[in-house]
């Protein structure tokens, strides 16, 4: 279980007249706030390598949204070979927006793959539809129309075919007799 408690101390208050209460010590529980609920893995008949697959590409989602949220050009010139001479102050900021979607959405992939193991498949199949409209855009849809291919257009269609391998791998085996 997950929890985050935040307390606060007040020392000393001041009183009416100015003088200081070192009696007066203040310390509350302010809030408990469970973010996980129990895990749900007992119920997960697929294959452990399908929820390992979802969690390295929870981390494989994360580190390139720290690098476009945190890198000063979010890797669009120095990764990408954006040409930033135009309109950079754009490029770089929807580079930082994407960062800051795929960081949670990694976060969310790894604590599926660890502890609800039953939403595999449906993680999965989202990583398919996800990196499936990426990889056409970029080969085929507007993206194409430069040419031009970053590193991500190759990584979209291999996740493709990733996810899928997992999705078949997280589908419920039957016990054989």
């Amino acid at each position: 279980m997950l929890v985050f408690s935040f307390a606060f101390a007040a020392a000393a208050p001041l009183d009416l007249h100015g003088i200081w209460h070192s009696h007066c010590h203040i310390a509350a529980k302010v809030a408990t706030v469970k973010l996980l609920p129990a895990s749900t893995n007992a119920d997960y008949r697929g294959s452990p390598l399908a929820a390992r697959l979802l969690m390295i590409m929870g981390v494989l989602s994360v580190v390139p949204g720290c690098i476009h949220f945190f890198l000063p050009d979010g890797g669009a010139g120095v990764i990408a070979g954006i040409d930033l001479s135009t309109r950079a102050t754009t490029i770089i900021a929807v580079f930082a927006w994407l960062g800051a979607l795929q960081i949670p959405h990694g976060v969310a992939q790894f604590i599926i793959g660890w502890r609800y193991r039953p939403l595999v498949p449906l993680f999965l199949a989202l990583v398919m539809l996800e990196r499936g409209l990426m990889a056409w855009d970029g080969w085929l849809g507007k993206a194409s129309l430069t040419g031009h291919h970053p590193p991500e257009h190759y990584a979209s269609v291999a996740a493709v075919l990733l996810a899928g391998a997992g999705l078949w791998l997280a589908q419920p085996r039957s016990a054989k007799p």
